[in-house]
């Protein structure tokens, strides 16, 4: 069978915590073999964004031709995409290569609160990526902002997840971490639903927790995993990294993604 090769296409984050940084940290570390398409340099840390620097569409498409015309993809995962041009790059690029393993991260606000996608984007993402995710995991402001519903709760989470399937994703999951009470994600797919359950880590350093589930969820598809397989992974891998969290920088610092190897060692410890 050999190792599952999969592709993160989205920003840089210079403080190491997000973006393609984490992506390429989760996937090594859950077995697969990590590539990027850069689609935005950002000048960031755990205090906020500072500066973006988007990368031309037509280099995008480069990087996007070198590695999987060459390497190959099993599964691949969006992230930040600022751009309409770029969207419609990686779009056509998705269609160009097959890719069926797509989890679509619809990446809108950074945790401090900077906009990460420019307003006119939003349509783009809408007609013309969402219609090939097998996956999208919108968090709760991403799923107001692509829906309209204001989510209070896992009724409002079901409403809004059946709204964004309706834009011809096969599968939804609302993330409901900006909730208050235990972290719940919700599982839309082929009419059903199904919540994810885990205790609430109370921790400020949680920069880059979408990027992470992200990444976690396509090396489950890329594995062959179902998706509700590939969700409950990523959520308990996603829980065990917040949980082994480090106090780094003054502000939201990141996930330890080396988390399941600090368990297994102290498993053998005890």
């Amino acid at each position: 069978m050999g190792i599952k090769r999969v592709l993160t296409i989205a920003g840089s984050d210079s403080g190491g915590g997000a973006g393609i940084q984490a992506d390429l940290k989760t996937i090594t570390v859950l077995g697969g073999f990590g590539m990027s398409v850069i689609t935005a340099l950002t000048a960031q840390n755990t205090l906020g964004v500072w500066g973006i620097h988007k990368v031309p569409a037509s280099f995008v498409a480069a990087q996007f031709d070198a590695v999987a015309g060459d390497i190959g993809v099993d599964a691949a995962k969006t992230g930040m995409i600022a751009s309409r041009s770029i969207i419609r790059i990686v779009a056509e690029k998705i269609r160009e290569y097959g890719i069926e393993n797509l989890v679509v991260d619809p990446v809108m606000v950074a945790k401090g609160g900077a906009s990460l996608m420019e307003a006119a984007a939003r349509r783009t993402l809408v007609n013309e990526l969402i219609p090939l995710a097998r996956v999208i995991t919108p968090n709760i402001p991403e799923a107001e902002v692509l829906t309209g519903i204001a989510i209070r709760g896992t009724d409002d989470m079901r409403r809004a997840a059946e709204a964004i399937a309706r834009m011809g994703a096969r599968s939804v999951v609302v993330k409901g971490g900006h909730l208050d009470g235990e972290a719940v994600d919700l599982l839309y797919e082929n009419g059903k639903c199904r919540l994810f359950r885990s205790p609430r880590i109370e921790t400020t350093d949680t920069h880059g927790t979408g990027c992470t589930f992200s990444a976690a969820l396509a090396v489950g598809l890329s594995k062959g995993d179902s998706v509700e397989e590939a969700v409950s992974e990523a959520k308990r891998y996603v829980t065990s990294a917040i949980r082994h969290s480090f106090r780094l920088g003054s502000g939201h610092g990141p996930t330890n993604h080396l988390a399941p190897l600090i368990e297994k060692l102290d498993g053998k410890k005890g």
